[in-house]
């Protein structure tokens, strides 16, 4: 069984290297990446194309066979009981893997009999109220819109009632209203006690949802921190100040960047910790520069991200 409070995963030294094909060399995928996940959290598996993201949660879903490492789920090594650390996870998948001739209810049905969920503790009803396909229960899925295909792919992935789901890359082209209705869904299982681990190339997403985020590059782990810590990274911000009709740029301490911007604001960009936002203040102030208003803009995750995963 596994220990109370262990991590929802753990991975140790996880290698994957795919064989050679055609003309094209092996590839290592995988380079012993080394991550552990906390229960209960929104976690966020960030990283450029090609970094390993999707070859670590096929692993994780037991749809890859890793090269090397260990991989726990919910307390079960993969490799001492497949079954059960399976069983603990549910992924929602990118591609819309959707038979076209089934009904949303016979779908899940049939997903909950491939996991050997006994027709008695099936909810499937409950999963069409809550992912919103309740009037289409019984309608063939190749008539659903493609929001709605996202709708019934979550549905099939909490079929089993995992402790731990995989939303990879969920929300890609889809409108703004699946979306509201797809976090507010993954906020509620949250609630519930259930670990989320999203993958998503929208940043705003990660540093809005995730209370924890790693970023792999290259196969490797680059970090893995909490996100107020990680955006913290940055060391930069913004100082801008509307200084009414006078456009002149002052004479500023070392190593503070300005520029007017079009509105014809003034913005200063410096870093915290070498510099405080009172002694560009001062300098403003000293050579008479008008200051009406005053607004300070930290980075986001897509500063961090992009510093972080710059290729040489």
């Amino acid at each position: 069984m596994p220990a109370p409070f262990a991590p929802a995963i753990e991975i140790s030294n996880l290698t994957k290297t795919y064989a050679a094909s055609g003309s094209n060399p092996p590839k290592q995928a995988l380079k012993g990446l080394n991550l552990q996940i906390p229960s209960g959290s929104i976690f966020g598996l960030l990283g450029p194309n090609g970094a390993g993201k999707s070859t670590t949660i096929n692993i994780m879903a037991g749809l890859v066979n890793k090269t090397a490492g260990k991989v726990v789920i919910h307390g079960f090594d993969q490799d001492v009981n497949p079954r059960q650390s399976r069983a603990s996870i549910g992924v929602m998948p990118q591609e819309l893997n959707i038979d076209p001739f089934f009904t949303p209810r016979a779908s899940l049905e049939v997903q909950a009999g491939l996991y050997g969920v006994p027709k008695s503790e099936r909810w499937t009803d409950e999963l069409l109220e809550l992912v919103g396909l309740t009037e289409q229960a019984g309608s063939y899925s190749r008539h659903l819109s493609g929001g709605m295909k996202r709708r019934l792919l979550l549905a099939k992935a909490l079929v089993h009632k995992p402790r731990i789901l995989v939303l990879d890359e969920p929300t890609a082209g889809v409108d703004i209203g699946l979306r509201d209705m797809l976090w507010a869904n993954v906020r509620k299982l949250n609630q519930r006690g259930m670990t989320i681990i999203l993958t998503t190339h929208y940043l705003e997403e990660a540093e809005d949802m995730c209370d924890q985020i790693a970023i792999i590059d290259r196969g490797e782990l680059i970090l893995n921190e909490d996100t107020a810590t990680l955006l913290g990274r940055a060391d930069s911000k913004t100082l801008v100040m509307d200084t009414g009709e006078d456009r002149r740029i002052p004479t500023l301490p070392e190593g503070v960047r300005a520029e007017r911007r079009a509105d014809g604001r003034l913005a200063l960009s410096y870093a915290p910790s070498k510099l405080r936002a009172d002694a560009m203040i001062d300098a403003v102030r000293a050579e008479s520069l008008p200051i009406l208003d005053v607004a300070i803009e930290s980075p986001d995750l897509e500063d961090v991200f992009l510093r972080l995963t710059a290729r040489n």
